[in-house]
């Protein structure tokens, strides 16, 4: 078997669909695979341009806050009593 079934309706289910084909050529003459591949590359530009915008704004942010952090000079040691 070319899936991996775990149990009995899983096996039966892959027997059942192995041998169906599922090509349907009419449905290819519907979609224009030039305009699809250009479609793909702007949703894909798209993401890449708000992925950069997103590490920008993260390299900003991380700027800012570090740039506004006030260190304080902490005192570990309290003072000992005197005797």
């Amino acid at each position: 078997m070319s899936i991996g079934a775990r149990d009995k309706i899983d096996r039966d289910l892959v027997r059942k669909y192995a041998k169906l084909k599922m090509d349907n050529p009419d449905t290819t003459k519907l979609v224009d695979s030039q305009k699809m591949l250009s479609a793909m590359d702007d949703y894909a530009a798209m993401q890449r341009s708000m992925m950069d915008m997103n590490n920008k704004l993260k390299d900003i942010c991380s700027n800012v806050t570090s740039k506004s952090v006030v260190y304080l000079k902490l005192n570990f040691y309290p003072p000992r009593a005197k005797k």
